[in-house]
């Protein structure tokens, strides 16, 4: 059974030598440049070689909100036909050097018309992430931060509990935004779980050093 995912990565990496044969350019982004500019729809897709971006939303009150992370081996925005008037709101920056295959999307709709394996890969894609969302709206919500802030947690370690070291690259501002809530709640609910001795942390890193009893302040739907 597959859980919510927050970063998105090996996704189409059996693809990568289709994609060479096909249409493309390749793009390099610098760490902070836009995949593309603010205020438009997605219209062009990335297949990631190297690196990764964010998708986010930046409210008008400054708030930032950001709902995933793409890395190497998976294709960012995926394909649609549509333009939807929510996407001019969305931002999508490189978090790190990148380099990709950019497609337009009618380059892309030739390789899904033509292409059993990858059309169905796009749809499993976008169950994905349609199920990242939908927990988020149906559970996180009515959590208490401390317990958002577990679940995210324990999301992001994967679940490999057979890994002694299980380490969170992510600082403060990162959960903050990600979870919606302030920073002070982030603050709070790391403190505590700190006394506790569930994690240890370090500048932009969090380390889970007793991952069971972590789980102890997950939501049930999370585990």
């Amino acid at each position: 059974m597959l859980t919510p995912r927050y970063f998105f990565a090996n996704d189409f990496k059996q693809f990568y030598s289709y994609f060479l044969t096909q249409p493309h350019k390749k793009r390099f982004f610098r760490k902070g440049e836009f995949l593309w500019e603010s205020g438009e729809p997605f219209q062009r897709i990335h297949y990631i070689i190297s690196g990764a971006a964010q998708n986010y939303m930046e409210h008008e009150n400054g708030h930032r909100k950001i709902i995933s992370f793409h890395g190497e081996g998976t294709v960012f925005p995926g394909y649609h036909q549509h333009d939807y008037k929510i996407e001019q709101s969305l931002i999508t920056t490189a978090v790190s050097d990148m380099n990709v295959l950019e497609f337009t999307k009618e380059q892309f709709r030739q390789m899904f018309e033509t292409n059993p394996q990858l059309s169905a890969n796009i749809v499993d894609w976008y169950s994905t992430y349609v199920n990242r969302l939908l927990y988020e709206t149906a559970h996180q919500e009515y959590n208490s931060s401390l317990t958002r802030l577990c679940n995210l947690l324990y999301l992001l370690t994967g679940n490999e509990t057979d890994h002694p070291d299980l380490y969170i690259d992510m600082t403060q501002d990162d959960l903050s935004d990600l979870l919606g809530i302030s920073r002070i709640h982030v603050t709070r609910g790391l403190s505590q779980l700190r006394e506790q001795e569930i994690i240890l942390t370090r500048r932009k890193q969090i380390e889970i050093r007793d991952l069971p009893a972590l789980t102890e302040y997950c939501s049930l739907e999370t585990l």
